[in-house]
């Protein structure tokens, strides 16, 4: 059986609308909360997920 897992907001803790499996390996997705009306640029692999800081410009 494939685990999954919510993910949850990095800004406000909230689960999103989006779901991974262990299998997935999205690199430089742009995750939406519905909640706080953030998007903030993620990756996940392993079910682990790290948010990708962007340079101010």
């Amino acid at each position: 059986m494939d685990k999954k897992k919510w993910i949850l907001c990095p800004v406000c803790g909230s689960k999103t609308r989006n779901r991974v499996r262990m299998d997935t390996i999205p690199e430089n997705f742009p995750l939406y909360c519905p909640k706080c009306k953030q998007e903030t640029l993620i990756r996940v692999k392993n079910l682990n997920m790290t948010v990708i800081k962007e340079p101010d410009a």
